[in-house]
């Protein structure tokens, strides 16, 4: 094994020690970014069963890690071909990762206030393609579509301070104006 490696189980710790010594979503992302980075460009802990995608849900999600109170969820998401996911937020910090393939992402701003349930104003607020070691982080209110535009199985590493299907958060129907709560399958 390579002297320079980074395993996932070296990765866990790290994000536990982050989480330990400071609450704020901010810094946490910040440090856990360059961390994310590296895990995801060793490759070594990538599984050929994480390729498995759900045909219905266009993804699929495969969890690496989580603490027993849910939080320091760690996953690897393959996206089929052409698809991906509604717009959507997270409920808690989040960090993206590259793995395999490109990933396009579509930024929204949210324009109301959420005091309406079921109701959301969106407003396109950019797009940026993310590759193999580039990294994207989200704070637990921001909005984002992923979407594969390639013909191939894309793979990306996510690390969320709270496993998602616990989060309480929401898809998004910018066309409607809907806002509806979001759990994913897992494979």
């Amino acid at each position: 094994m390579a002297k320079d490696l980074y395993t996932l189980s070296q990765y866990v710790v790290d994000l536990r020690t982050i989480a330990a010594e400071t609450q704020d979503d901010e810094a946490v992302v910040e440090r856990v970014r360059p961390l994310a980075r590296r895990l995801a460009l060793s490759k070594d802990w990538v599984d050929p069963r994480y390729y498995t995608c759900d045909e219905e849900q266009g993804f699929g999600v495969h969890l690496l890690h989580e603490e027993p109170d849910h939080t320091l969820a760690v996953f690897a998401l393959a996206w089929l071909p052409n698809r991906g996911t509604p717009a959507h937020d997270h409920g808690t910090w989040a960090v993206v990762a590259g793995v395999e393939g490109d990933e396009r992402n579509t930024f929204w701003k949210r324009l109301d206030d959420g005091s309406r349930p079921g109701h959301a104003e969106l407003k396109h607020n950019g797009e940026r393609v993310y590759g193999p070691g580039e990294v994207v982080s989200f704070l637990p209110s921001e909005i984002h579509t992923v979407w594969n535009h390639t013909d191939a199985i894309t793979l990306s590493l996510h690390t969320y301070g709270k496993h998602i299907n616990f989060t309480g958060r929401s898809k998004f129907d910018p066309e409607r104006g809907t806002a509806t709560p979001y759990i994913v399958k897992e494979e």
